[in-house]
């Protein structure tokens, strides 16, 4: 091919030096044809095909290929044909005897021309997109799976970030519930994929059916909720860009926190910090224009949404509750009963009717036992028998002077003073852990061993007055006495050690 310098040189003899085409040729040295194209064209042309692609042994098989393409476009992406694939049903299945690269270039042609394309889109202000994200991090020494709920608002770029331990329902909620305290309102509407945290299922129109806890969470907030075309995650693009830039930056390198609260108050702080950026395009800070979207959010409610997860249960004769494969305790009165089960990202709240009876920390393990020791009391009181191989009690770690005080009981009166222990332990149900221990070792001091020496020196020390313990009310107690020395049995004794 001719450079574009000779095409300039040739251009300029011609056109402004006068020089006929012949001439032009013989000076130059080439053909009189390429003088006529130089003069046509001010740079090299290219070549230019006049007449499409023959393929003598290929296109009779082009139209084998384009339906395997297209059956294999809504198949898993790693069942489809590859090139190679192709050519050799081609080949086995259709008697096809031509070479392999000719069908890898029409195949990757083909796929070319399949690929999707997307129209730029306008975003304006007080809507918003959410997503959940996945990541590794360190969470108290141990590194674990992250998930983090992201909300992005497409017209001013803000973003919120909230990290769990798991992707369930409640924390879906209590995301939302952070993102609009976050940014002071609640957006006009939100996108979403088809997440089975809130549609249940797609009817056959087309339109969701949403979960009852998101059917919850939209009555509350008010917010328009779409949805995007399943498996298409182009669809919320924004918030999937969110995720991705979350990961890169606020996930890299792993973080490393005690607590997931301490985690997330890092990442709100990351959200903060992002609002001072000036993205490309824009003129503003996103902070800037993400009062614009506030101009256009709904007011908070007066009371945030409840973020839990409700389910009924039955109390099992072990006075356990199961909720999400764990067993959680509560008090051996309610045994056999029906219960309210509310699970909270970092908590298990149980309700009896309109009563709480127990609270616990939310535990994220597998088949897990979670006790609270005075839920089981009462009944060990009735059971002494089973005070030391009690599983609710077995990890309880109590001071020292619980376990003195114990022996000094059993030994002095045997197997009731088990249930006195107990008893005294039972103040717990009542009084502070360090109230209840102050009155056990004033109790070991002053020699008064038993519940009711205990529980008044207790109440003496919630109420602020000196103890008043009068030991007749108290005769199994023992007593030093000491005894005024008689003088005949001393002037005896020294008359013996004369002898």
């Amino acid at each position: 091919m001719k450079g574009v310098e000779l095409y300039g040189r040739v251009r300029r003899a011609v056109f402004v030096e006068g020089m006929s085409r012949r001439e032009a040729g013989r000076v130059f040295g080439i053909d009189r044809r390429t003088v006529e194209k130089m003069l046509r064209f001010s740079i090299p042309p290219g070549y230019r095909r006049k007449k499409p692609v023959r393929r003598p042994k290929l296109d009779p098989f082009v139209e084998v290929i384009d339906q395997i393409l297209t059956e294999d476009s809504g198949r898993p992406k790693k069942q489809r044909h590859t090139s190679k694939r192709i050519f050799e049903r081609l080949r086995d299945e259709r008697g096809y005897t031509g070479g392999i690269t000719i069908v890898k270039d029409y195949v990757h042609a083909a796929r070319q021309r399949q690929r999707e394309m997307f129209v730029p889109l306008a975003h304006p202000p007080g809507h918003a997109q959410v997503d959940f994200g996945e990541a590794l991090g360190v969470i108290g020494g141990i590194e674990r799976k992250i998930h983090f709920l992201a909300m992005d608002l497409p017209h001013s770029d803000g973003c919120f970030v909230k990290a769990y331990p798991a992707e369930t329902s409640e924390a879906f909620c209590d995301g939302h519930v952070s993102a609009f305290a976050f940014f002071g309102g609640v957006p006009l509407s939100i996108l979403y994929d088809n997440t089975k945290i809130a549609v249940a299922r797609i009817l056959g129109d087309g339109t969701r059916k949403r979960t009852r806890i998101f059917s919850e969470l939209v009555s509350h907030y008010l917010f328009e909720d779409r949805f995007g075309r399943p498996g298409k995650g182009n669809d919320k693009g924004k918030v999937e860009g969110l995720v991705g830039y979350c990961r890169r930056n606020f996930m890299v390198p792993l973080p490393r926190f005690a607590s997931f609260g301490d985690l997330n108050t890092w990442l709100e702080d990351q959200c903060r910090r992002r609002l001072n950026d000036r993205l490309r395009a824009h003129d503003e800070t996103i902070g800037e224009r993400l009062e614009r979207d506030r101009a256009h959010f709904q007011p908070l409610p007066a009371v945030a949404y409840d973020a839990c997860d409700k389910r009924a249960a039955r109390v099992s004769s072990l006075s356990l509750v199961r909720y999400r494969g764990n067993d959680y305790s509560v008090p051996t009165a309610y045994g056999h009963r029906d219960v309210l089960v509310r699970g909270y990202v970092h908590e298990v709240v149980i309700a009896c009717g309109a009563e709480i009876i127990a609270r616990h920390h939310r535990s994220w393990e597998t088949e897990d036992f979670i006790f609270d020791p005075l839920h089981y009391l009462a009944l060990i009181e009735k059971k002494t028998n089973a005070l030391d191989q009690a599983a609710p009690l077995a990890d309880w770690d109590l001071p020292e002077d619980f376990t003195t005080l114990r022996r000094l009981l059993e030994a002095r009166i045997g197997k009731k003073g088990k249930r006195e222990f107990v008893q005294v332990l039972r103040l717990l149900e009542t009084f502070t852990l360090d109230d209840v221990h102050a009155g056990v070792r004033s109790a070991l001091e002053r020699g008064t061993i038993g519940f009711d020496a205990v529980k008044h020196l207790v109440l003496c020390r919630i109420e602020r007055r000196p103890p008043r313990l009068d030991m007749a009310v108290y005769p199994y107690l023992p007593q030093a006495r000491v005894e005024v020395t008689s003088a005949r049995s001393y002037m005896s004794l020294l008359a013996g050690a004369g002898s």
